[in-house]
This record gives structure tokens, C-alpha cells and sequence, in this order.
């Protein structure tokens, strides 16, 4: 039964807790009833989407990684807010009146929402918005970008791994002459690295995103390439040895744990959960936070993975057994053994 949206206005949590719920159960028709209430009753449909679907959405996330949700349900419950969110969309109309903005995730990123939502609310501000979706190869972009001629981009990254791509789809817009506003997690805290990577603007929020794009747009242009901080990082021996490498790593990590490497008894849940896949991530993580010479890209994943391996009752001493057999093959690269040396201190003890 849904509740009387008068009596619970959007900032009362107990209608987050009952929208959760339908989401929850894939009651698609409830979730969108209370969206359309909420529009009808004179709610701003930019809180809607950034709130109530995107606050749920972030919930959703939490319930995965504390193992109270399985990840089918996550999904399942990630579709029903897309399809509220299209919902209240179609109800707005909402003529262009500033310009026209490319919106797109970059390629690897399939974490579309967040970009989803960020389209309607600029749509609702005066933007025509071609929002091309999830993991957009760079060089399709570039192609969009000649053939229709947008204000700026906005790119969404929200995993950091996908920071090297974000890099050349930054460069490569550049170049093109279109300016770029950058935003997602990935990006960091505050998306500080977006400045790093060479992006025009960069914004937190949806709403940090519109105004920037409504009150500060175009930008004075960003320092040139040469003078950017990253290239300090950029194809350092460091990185290019763990990307190129990057299989060998995991062939190698894989093989001296089937070998018994200590403390192998503790591995066979984690085995049968992860395996390579996790050894990848690692390397992954580790590529991103040599990228841009940020270790804490590193220590955030591993603080993460440490607390879904400990809801799911996989000990920590497997996930430092994984850290180890990384590092041990890492020896001659001070700063990957350093980072990874930070990771394990930081993590709990047993």
C-alpha cells in the first residue's frame, strides 16, 4: 500500500525505507506510483531523480556489499530505478534553451545510472542532451562530437580503474574543441582527479553539475597537456610493467596458490567466489593508483574488498594471502610494493 506522500514528504525516511522496499521486491508499478505522486504533488522532479531514485540506488549498492542483497537483486532492483526514472522523465517537457551537451560514461564504465540521471536534470535545465550510455569506445565519441557539433561533454566515471580511458576520451574531446566537465566516484573525492587528467570542470553531483554548466560555462580553457600533473605518471615504468604484464601476474598468483602457497587452506571459499577475477582487480586498481600517482585509489578498493569479503565470511588472511602474491612479484617497483605495503598495514588484523 503506498503511503500518503502529504504525510511524508521526500525528506522523511520512511518513505525512502518503502521505496527501497518496492525496488527491493521489483514492484515496478508501486516504485513509479510513489514517483508520480511525489511530481503531483508538487515535489521538484530534479529531487526525485537525485534523491529518492539515486539516493535508493546508492542504498541498493550498500545492501550488495554488506551481503543483505544478492547481486541479482541488486540488478533487478537497479532496473526498477531506471524505469521509474524514465517515467518521471516522460511526464517533463522542457524546451532546449542553452545548448547542446554529449553525455556519455567512458569506455569500461557500465555504471550508467548515475549518467542517466544526470541527463534528465539537465534536460529539465534547457540542455538537449544525447545521452549515449554506458562504456562509449572513445574514438565512437569523437566521432559523435563531429558529426553534432555539442557545447561541451560530460563524462561519468565511477570505478577508478577506468581513469586511463577517462584520460584519453578527456584528451581526445580536447582536441576535438569541445570542452569537458567530468563526474562519478571514479573521479575521487570531489572528482580532484578530473583536474589532473585535464578535464575543463568537474562536479560531484547532478546538481553541482548544472549549476556549474548553467552559471560558469565555457570555461577559461584548461593548462595544455604538457603542464598537467599527470604526466609526471603517464606511461611511467611502473604502470607500463603492470599492465603489460598484467596476465603473467594472475597466470603466476594462480598457479602458487594451486601450488599451496601459505595460506592456501584458507583460499577455498575464496576460491570458488573470485579467484582470478579478484587478482585482476587488484592488478587493476593498482594500474589506476600508479596512473596517477594516487595511492589512496589503492587503499580505498582494498579498505572495500576487506569489508565484502569480511560480510561474506571469507577471512582477511586470503585477501592479505592475494596481496602478498601481487607483491612478491613486484619486488623491483618501489612504488607498487610501497602501495601495496600501505594496503596490508591497513588492513584488519584477525
Amino acid at each position: 500500500m503506498i503511503t500518503s506522500i502529504t504525510s511524508h514528504p521526500l525528506d522523511d525516511p520512511e518513505l525512502f525505507e518503502e521505496y527501497l522496499a518496492l525496488v527491493g521486491d521489483g514492484d515496478e508499478d508501486a516504485a513509479v506510483a510513489i514517483a508520480v505522486a511525489l511530481l503531483d504533488d508538487g515535489v521538484p522532479a530534479q529531487r526525485i531523480m537525485v534523491e529518492l531514485i539515486g539516493g535508493t540506488q546508492a542504498r541498493v549498492g550498500e545492501l550488495w556489499a554488506g551481503n543483505d542483497w544478492s547481486i541479482a537483486r541488486e540488478h533487478a532492483a537497479t532496473a526498477v530505478n531506471e524505469r521509474v526514472l524514465a517515467a518521471v522523465a516522460g511526464r517533463l517537457r522542457v524546451s532546449p534553451s542553452r545548448g547542446r551537451i554529449t553525455l556519455a560514461c567512458v569506455d569500461g564504465e557500465w555504471h550508467s545510472l548515475p549518467a542517466r540521471i544526470l541527463a534528465e536534470t539537465l534536460r529539465l535545465d534547457g540542455w538537449r542532451v544525447d545521452y549515449l550510455g554506458a562504456s562509449v569506445p572513445g574514438r565512437h565519441l569523437i566521432t559523435h562530437l563531429h558529426q553534432t557539433g555539442p557545447d561541451a561533454v560530460a563524462l561519468s566515471c565511477m570505478i577508478p580503474t577506468r581513469l586511463p580511458r577517462a584520460h584519453a576520451a578527456i584528451t581526445a574531446c580536447r582536441a576535438a574543441g569541445v570542452p569537458v566537465i567530468a563526474g562519478g566516484r571514479g573521479f575521487g573525492p570531489g572528482s580532484r582527479y578530473a583536474e589532473r587528467l585535464g578535464a575543463d570542470a568537474w562536479a560531484s553531483t547532478a546538481a553541482e553539475a548544472v549549476d556549474r554548466l548553467a552559471s560558469r560555462w565555457p570555461p577559461p580553457p584548461a593548462p595544455e597537456f604538457p603542464g598537467s600533473p599527470v604526466r609526471d605518471y603517464l606511461a611511467g615504468e611502473e604502470y607500463t610493467h603492470l599492465v603489460r604484464s598484467r596476465a603473467q601476474l594472475i597466470a603466476t598468483a594462480m598457479q602458487r596458490l594451486a601450488d599451496g602457497y601459505p595460506p592456501a587452506r584458507d583460499y577455498d571459499e575464496y576460491q570458488r567466489e573470485s579467484t582470478a577475477e579478484d587478482f585482476g582487480h587488484l592488478a587493476d586498481f593498482l594500474a589506476a593508483s600508479l596512473y596517477i600517482g594516487e595511492p589512496q585509489v589503492f587503499l580505498d578498493f582494498t579498505h572495500w574488498t576487506a569489508a565484502v569479503l569480511t560480510a561474506r565470511q571469507v577471512p582477511i588472511s586470503a585477501f592479505r594471502g592475494g596481496l602478498h602474491l601481487i607483491r612478491d612479484q613486484l619486488v623491483d617497483f618501489p612504488t607498487a610494493t610501497s602501495t601495496i605495503d600501505q594496503a596490508l598495514a591497513n588492513l584488519p588484523t584477525p
